[in-house]
């Protein structure tokens, strides 16, 4: 059975996704840089900003970019994130049922703090691991299993849900089930090439997942 949901936290239970696209933007434009396109930018999100911004400017040393994308990110942040349907009450829900839940992120701990305290998310979780919590971000195991660690849970008994490559792949080197979202920017089908275990389209589906496992011998 199902004891422990861990949740990515951009695109997948708080929409940051304009927030992340004009930040990147706005950094390269900052400093002089080829702007890129929203196609360019979407299916490199969910690794992190380090590896991003090394990619989009071929630059080893990305510092300077980082301080520019985290200055407007920062001073923009609550005007252009917004919720997902359906995720408190699924929190609620999940809660009810005994379950566990934690964050597994490759932010920052200080915008992800911000974010889930905007939306009201934080008293929900029991464990949230940052990028600044581990030597190896996702797709590494690391951060998967830092949760599982902190929350003392079996890896064989953990769900993890995200919006991205980065989190299957975390998830099955972890040892963990993994449900992808289908509102990821990244579209359905690119996700299912990782071999979710699962494929949601609204967050109440995770309902279905844990009485369907809590079912199997």
């Amino acid at each position: 059975m199902i004891e422990c949901v861990l949740f990515d936290l951009d695109g997948t239970i708080v929409n940051t996704n304009e927030l992340i696209i004009s930040s990147f933007m706005h950094a390269l434009k900052e400093n002089n840089l080829p702007a890129l396109t929203r196609e360019e930018i979407i299916p490199h999100m969910g690794t992190t900003l380090q590896q991003q911004m090394s990619t989009f400017s071929g630059l080893q040393d990305t510092s300077v970019l980082e301080l520019s994308y985290r200055s407007y990110n920062y001073a923009h942040h609550d005007e252009l994130i917004r919720s997902f349907p359906h995720v408190n009450e699924t929190m609620e829900g999940l809660l009810s049922r005994g379950i566990k839940l934690g964050i597994v992120t490759t932010k920052i701990r200080p915008t992800t703090l911000k974010a889930l305290e905007m939306f009201d998310l934080l008293k929900y979780m029991e464990t949230i691991v940052t990028v600044n919590d581990v030597s190896q971000a996702k797709p590494h195991p690391e951060p998967v299993l830092t949760a599982v660690a902190n929350l003392g849970v079996d890896p064989a008994r953990t769900l993890m849900v995200g919006d991205s490559a980065v989190d299957i792949q975390s998830a099955k080197a972890a040892g963990v089930r993994v449900a992808a979202v289908a509102w990821s920017l990244k579209g359905e089908d690119t996700l299912r090439k990782y071999g979710p275990d699962y494929i949601i389209h609204d967050m109440k589906d995770l309902y279905t997942i844990v009485e369907q496992e809590t079912k199997q011998p």
